[in-house]
This record gives structure tokens, C-alpha cells and sequence, in this order.
């Protein structure tokens, strides 16, 4: 009833999270990013930088008319009329060929932010269509890119919700092969979404938490993937334990005490992980840190309370029809995985050899991976009216009107300054200095595309030669500068935060598992899986998705959701294979763990892929890469590296993964003749003392508690 009334008072706070996002490019970076201080000192001469120009563009290739040409000077005076204008429309402008005009438009949305842009250049366009025949508008620059960005992020969140709730529900069908129990946790994680949404809300509010449309998308798919997980977890355990118990409260008490740990272990490690992102230099970047976290953890909090709960309530009909009933037998002993695990025991060391050569072979792709960024063109999944419109400006005009490089300096060297970017290779043409009171500005034009590498090439050009102009205090700004500086922090936070994630994953494996060895190994083998996942999504990026390159915060993305997500699956195997080393040695204990957590995993694998899956449907290429990456490098990790790559080094390794706890000592039982079939004892009954143990994985224990 708690989390029922909480989710009713969280439900609107919820719905307003659109609101405080903040999708302005500034916002993702420093501020001590020379870009950042430009634009502050910019403020300061009074440039507002809410201040978006829209750059229409009229073609007809033909040549233009007459009527073309008075058909565009009245579109001028029409956004002249404009009450969101600031400022003088300038043009038209007609290109040296007599083929195209161009209008430049300064906007301000006021306080509606980049969201309020949509609206008004949809009424531009509508303007600037009804032309003559024949005469093609185009409604470009940084506004048409805003507003087609927009669009694109238009009824994201339900969209991601109701997609991602569709996947799990099918994953769910199929997996209990139940009517009924799938709504249990599927009702858990929307409370949970909603919850985290709802502090998400008040931390960006009233704390300055930045909040982004990435931000947001990120955190619903991770809300309803990992809380499904550990949902899927804690069902499989309690499943178990209702074939051991003929009471479901002891049952769940038990399943809990079992798989609680696990699952706060896991959800533990993702939180540092994702908390390890505010050490970025990308406040966008940073601002995820906090916001996966909270989801994590409410997702943690509301999974291990709600849902053992309405289990306890619903009792045992809710697994209809397939019903664990007291002293059944357990499933999982003769499943799938247990027949792996028997495949892979007469010869672990090939296996893993084999498998990890075939890791690193998919590694190899990662040399096609472009990581420097993704021009306008490239960001958009199909071709919205803004690019097609920067392509014909291109065409007719050598100059990225509307995209000026924003020089600031002093009054004092404002001459100097100006004439030597006036002679930089790249700059297309200069204006006169503004001067206000000690302080001055110089807007410059590119000779290149914005977003090309030689546009950033000119702006680092530029950069070099002012440090020995006038003062040397010389600042360059204008959003090409800042998507360099995007860059640059991007490419300096995956170096810093990937291995300080593997740090954090390190020291928390080493704790909860009480060894040296096996985290080392469980965290090569994540790198792996990553490295595998990221070589083979370069290939499909560019045979499916047909763009070669990425932004350049993708690896530290992949690498966080791969490595912080990938790594409960680690947890989930290791804790059940260490638990069951008490019993019956390490080597058996890796057959009985994969027999009893492999159906699980896979399972909590599938779900998170297809959350994650679901980005892919989104018009944006990053979250299009982002979904494939990660989905690919998920289903990697179940499938290949935790059933049978983790298992085989288990199995080779013996007890020494448990080096140096007293675990490392303890003899494994002597091995049983193989008999050509999976080892198992169906009888899931605990084992009377001084009886033979068996692969089973409810066998050997009594329903209480155990020590080591």
C-alpha cells in the first residue's frame, strides 16, 4: 500500500520531467570549455544566447524569376512581422549561379527553450511553401535543426515506455509461460519508473541535476530492463524454494535470503558505476550519473519489497499452469544449461580458448569504429527537411551562413584580432567588430560546413594563431567550436572513467566474492564481451545503418551500460556457484550453478537486450547505435561469456578462483564416471546426511539458513 500511495503522489511530478530538461548544447559542457566562456562573455555584452537564426533557402534549379524572387522578398517581410524575431532579417540573398536565394532569421523562443523552436519554424515553413511552383523552400540552420531535433524527441517517453513494456511483457509470456505472473513485475517496474522519475524531477528542479532528452530516454529503458532483471532473479529463486517449502512465507523468506544479496550486489555495483560518471568533464555525461543511479536504486528498493510481497499475496497459482508444488521436481537440474554444462566439462580449457579467440576476432571490427563525432546529416535517421536544406545551401552558397565563429577579445585588440582571423585558412568572410564598453566581439563565417572536420580543423587553426595576437586572452565560441569542445571532453572522459569504472567493478566482485582470482578473470572476460560487441556493432552501423561513424561519447556509453549491467550476470552466476562450493567443491559447483541460474540469466539477458533494443526505433542515430550496441554486447554476454566462458574458466581453474580465501582449499568431490548424459538428481528433497550430493542445485541443503 506504501509504494502504491507513493506512486500516486509521484505520478505527476513524473509527467513533468520533460519540462526541466535542458537540451541546449552549452549545458552538456564545462564550464571551463574555452566555448563555455565565450558564450559567457558573450551574455555579458548583452547577445542573448536564446538567440537561434533560421536560415531558409529557395532553389529552382532552373535559374529563378522574377516572381521567385518577389515571392521570397515577401516571405522576408512577413518573419519580419514575427513575434518571436530578435533582431533584422537579413537577405535576399541570391547565390552567384541565379539558382538559389537564402534569408537569415534570427529567432528567440523565449522562455519555451529548444522545445518552443518547433512550433514557429512550422509556421516559417508553412510560409515559405506557399511560393510559386516550382521554387523549393527549405527552412535550415541552427533553428531547422533544433526544431527537427525536436521533433524527433516528440512523444519519446511514451513511446520508449510503451515499447519497452511490450518486449518485457512477450519475454515474460514466453519465459513463465504464465497468464498471469508477468504482471507482477511488469506493475513493480512502472511503479519504480515512476518513482524515480519523480526525484529525477525534484533533483533537476531544485538541485540543478542536468536533465537531459538523453538523460531521460536512458533512464526509462534502464528502470524497466534492470528492475525486470532483478525481478526475474528473485522469481526464479522463490520458484525454487516453493518445490522446498510447503509454506510460501518461509519459501520467500528463504528465496530472499538466498537471492537478495545477489541482487543488492548487483544493483550496488551498477549504482557506483553509473556514479563513477560524475567524475566526467561532460555536464550531460555527469548529469546521467546520478540520474541511472537513482533509477537503479529505486528500481532495487521497490523489487525487493512491492514485488515478494503481491508474490506472498497471490501464493502459488499465480505460476499457473506449471504450479512448483512442495517436493516437485527442479526442472533446472535436467534443463537446458545442464546438458551445457556436461558438453562443456570433459574439456573446459578448449572451450574457453576456442571462445575467447572468437571473442577477440569480432574485437578486430573495432578498427572500422569512427568514434569523432556525427555531423547534422549523420545525426538523423532518414533525411528531415534541415538537412536536405543545408545540402542545397551548401550547393549555392560557400559560406555556413547562420553558423558564425563568435571571436571574443578586448576593445584594445579588437583591430588585431579581427585581421588575423580575417587571414585564416577557413574563414570565409569577417564583420566589423562590435565594441561594448572594454570588450569586444567578431563574428566570422566559415568557409566549410559547421559540422565538418574542417570546420574543426579551422576553429583549432584559429585557436593556435590568436594565443599569439594581441593579449593572447582571445576566446573562440559559436557552435562548431562548441561541438569540438563536446569532442574533446568526451574523448578525455573515456579515458578517464572507463578504468575507473573497472576499478570500482574490481573492488566490489573482490569483496562480495572474497578472492583475488576470479574477479580478475570475470572482469577480462567483460572486457572482451565489450571489445567483441563494439567490433561487431561497427560492422552492422555500417552495412544496416549505413553511417560509419559515432558520437563521440559512444564507447564510454557502451562501456558503462555493458560493463555496470553485464557485470549482474557475473554476480548472479558467481554468488550461486560460490554458495554452492560449500557443498559439493568448485568444479561441481560451476555445473550446479550454470544448471540453476543459466535459464534465469538468459532470460534476464533477453529482457534487457530488447529494452535496450527498443532505442534502435528511434529516429536519432546515437540511440539507434546505443541500442544495438549495447543489446548485442547483452545477448554476448548471457549466451557466450557467462554460460559457457565463464563456466569452462571455472571449471579449468578449479578452486583456485576463490585465492586467497579458505575457499581455495577446500578439495573438490571426486568426479562421478561420466555416463554420457547430464549429471542431475531430479529429486529436488534435501539430502540426508552422509548421502551421495548431487548436481541438483536444491540438492544438499536444508530449507534453513547455512554457513560455510
Amino acid at each position: 500500500m506504501c509504494w502504491l500511495v507513493l506512486a500516486a503522489l509521484a505520478a505527476p511530478l513524473a509527467g513533468g520531467l520533460t519540462d526541466q530538461q535542458d537540451n541546449d548544447i552549452a549545458s552538456w559542457l564545462p564550464g571551463d570549455a574555452e566555448s563555455t566562456v565565450a558564450l559567457e562573455r558573450q551574455i555579458a555584452l548583452g547577445s542573448d544566447p536564446d538567440v537561434v537564426p533560421a536560415v531558409l533557402v529557395y532553389e529552382r534549379q532552373a535559374g529563378l524569376t522574377a516572381a521567385d524572387t518577389e515571392a521570397v522578398a515577401e516571405d522576408a517581410r512577413a518573419f519580419a512581422r514575427l513575434d518571436a524575431l530578435d533582431g533584422t532579417v537579413v537577405g535576399p540573398i541570391p547565390s552567384e549561379d541565379g539558382q538559389a536565394l537564402q534569408l537569415v532569421v534570427p529567432i528567440n523562443p523565449g522562455s519555451g527553450g529548444w522545445e518552443a523552436i518547433a512550433p514557429i519554424v512550422d509556421d516559417m515553413r508553412a510560409v515559405a511553401a506557399d511560393g510559386p511552383d516550382g521554387l523549393a523552400a527549405y527552412v535550415t540552420g541552427p533553428a531547422g535543426n533544433a526544431a527537427d531535433s525536436s521533433e524527433a524527441f516528440a512523444g519519446l517517453d511514451s513511446t520508449l515506455l510503451l515499447a519497452a513494456l511490450g518486449v518485457v511483457v512477450l519475454i515474460l509470456l514466453l519465459t513463465y509461460r504464465s497468464p498471469l505472473l508477468w504482471i507482477l513485475p511488469i506493475f513493480s517496474a512502472v511503479i519504480a519508473l515512476f518513482c524515480a522519475q519523480a526525484v529525477v524531477y525534484l533533483l533537476a528542479r531544485y538541485a540543478d541535476l542536468t536533465v537531459n532528452a538523453q538523460s531521460a530516454s536512458i533512464l526509462t529503458v534502464l528502470v524497466v530492463g534492470a528492475g525486470t532483471d532483478y525481478a526475474l532473479l528473485l522469481v526464479a529463486r522463490y520458484r525454487e524454494e516453493l518445490r522446498l517449502h510447503a509454506d510460501r512465507h518461509e519459501a520467500m523468506t528463504e528465496a530472499v535470503h538466498r537471492a537478495g544479496p545477489a541482487v543488492l550486489a548487483s544493483g550496488g555495483t551498477v549504482i557506483l558505476g553509473m556514479l563513477c560518471l560524475l567524475a566526467a568533464d561532460m555536464n550531460s555525461t555527469r548529469g546521467l550519473g546520478p540520474v541511472a543511479a537513482i533509477g537503479v536504486g529505486v528500481a532495487l528498493l521497490v523489487l525487493l519489497t512491492l514485488l515478494p510481497a503481491m508474490l506472498i499475496i497471490c501464493g502459488r497459482w499465480v505460476f499457473w499452469p506449471v504450479r512448483p508444488t512442495f517436493g516437485s521436481a527442479e526442472p533446472s537440474a535436467t534443463g537446458l544449461w545442464s546438458r551445457v554444462g556436461a558438453a562443456i566439462k570433459p574439456r573446459p580449457r578448449a572451450v574457453w580458448l576456442v571462445t575467447c579467440a572468437l571473442l577477440l576476432a569480432a574485437s578486430f571490427g573495432l578498427f572500422g569504429l569512427n568514434a569523432k563525432g556525427l555531423t547534422a546529416a549523420e545525426s538523423f535517421r532518414g533525411t528531415p527537411e534541415s538537412i536536405r536544406g543545408d545540402a542545397v545551401a551548401v550547393e549555392h552558397f560557400p559560406a555556413a551562413a547562420g553558423n558564425p565563429v563568435h571571436v571574443l577579445t578586448s576593445a584594445a585588440t579588437a583591430d588585431d584580432v579581427a585581421a588575423a582571423v580575417a587571414t585564416a585558412a577557413g574563414i570565409a568572410s569577417v564583420e566589423e567588430p562590435q565594441v561594448i564598453a572594454g570588450d569586444a566581439l567578431i563574428e566570422a563565417e566559415l568557409a566549410d560546413a559547421p559540422d565538418s572536420q574542417a570546420a574543426y580543423a579551422t576553429v583549432e587553426r584559429l585557436r593556435s594563431a590568436l594565443d599569439d595576437v594581441g593579449d593572447g586572452e582571445a576566446l573562440v565560441g559559436g557552435n562548431t567550436a562548441l561541438n569540438l569542445d563536446v569532442q574533446t571532453a568526451s574523448q578525455r572522459d573515456n579515458q578517464v572513467i572507463i578504468p575507473l569504472i573497472m576499478l570500482v567493478v574490481l573492488a566490489v566482485l573482490a569483496v562480495l566474492l572474497r578472492a583475488l582470482v576470479a574477479p580478475l578473470l570475470l572482469i577480462g572476460t567483460v572486457v572482451l564481451s565489450y571489445g567483441a560487441a563494439l567490433g561487431l556493432s561497427a560492422l552492422i552501423f555500417d552495412w544496416l545503418v549505413g553511417v560509419e561513424s559515432t558520437d563521440s561519447s559512444f564507447p564510454l556509453f557502451v562501456f558503462v551500460f555493458l560493463v555496470a549491467l553485464g557485470i549482474d550476470y557475473n554476480i548472479f552466476l558467481m554468488t550461486r556457484v560460490r554458495e554452492e562450493s560449500f557443498d559439493h567443491g568448485t568444479r561441481r559447483a560451476a555445473l550446479v550453478g550454470l544448471a540453476a541460474t543459466g535459464g534465469v540469466i538468459t532470460s534476464a539477458g533477453l529482457v534487457l537486450a530488447a529494452t535496450f533494443a527498443v532505442l534502435a526505433t528511434l529516429p536519432l542515430t546515437f540511440t539507434t547505435q546505443l541500442g544495438i550496441a549495447v543489446a548485442l554486447g547483452v545477448l554476448l554476454d548471457t549466451i557466450v561469456v557467462r554460460s559457457v566462458l565463464v563456466t569452462a574458466l571455472t571449471l579449468d581453474v578449479g578452486r583456485w578462483m576463490w585465492w586467497p580465501s579458505r575457499l581455495a582449499h577446500r578439495l573438490d568431490e571426486p568426479e562421478v564416471p561420466p555416463t554420457g548424459r547430464a549429471e542431475s538428481v531430479p529429486v529436488p528433497a534435501p539430502r540426508q546426511e552422509g548421502s551421495e550430493p548431487s548436481i541438483s542445485p536444491s540438492a544438499g541443503r536444508s530449507p534453513g539458513p547455512r554457513g560455510p
